[in-house]
């Protein structure tokens, strides 16, 4: 007989990452102007994959900084700049925006999907 958990699959931890990876991407966009703000993220996919040690965020350029910093055991990472700035910033706003967006998209999906489950869920129980 599954379990709770298996019937649930990755999207309760999906969604408590996603909420607080939009945290974080709000907190760039909020400090967009701000001299010497360095953006940070983490890298979703590789913290949910299934190869390897899920808690561990794997540095995929050299560019990549340890941010020293956690998130729900995933590495906070530095955003390489694609264009430095002046006053050292390293917020692209569009970019920003963009993982933003994606980002609640993608919570919005796992939203969805976990109420059909437990839509699903309830007609079993109540032998619908």
């Amino acid at each position: 007989m599954p379990s709770f958990e298996q019937a649930l699959g990755i999207h309760p931890q999906a969604m408590m990452l996603r909420a607080r990876r939009a945290e974080i991407l709000a907190a760039n966009l909020a400090n967009a102007d701000t001299p010497n703000y360095q953006a940070r993220d983490i890298d979703f996919r590789t913290v949910l994959s299934a190869e390897g040690d899920p808690t561990r965020l794997a540095a995929t350029n050299r560019g990549h900084l340890s941010g020293g910093e956690t998130v729900m055991g995933a590495e906070l990472m530095y955003r390489t700049p694609s264009q430095p700035s002046l006053d050292q910033n390293t917020v692209d706003v569009d970019a920003e925006r963009a993982r933003f967006v994606d980002n609640s998209m993608r919570y919005q999906a796992s939203l969805r999907f976990l109420d059909g489950r437990f839509s699903g869920l309830k007609s079993a129980l109540r032998g619908e």
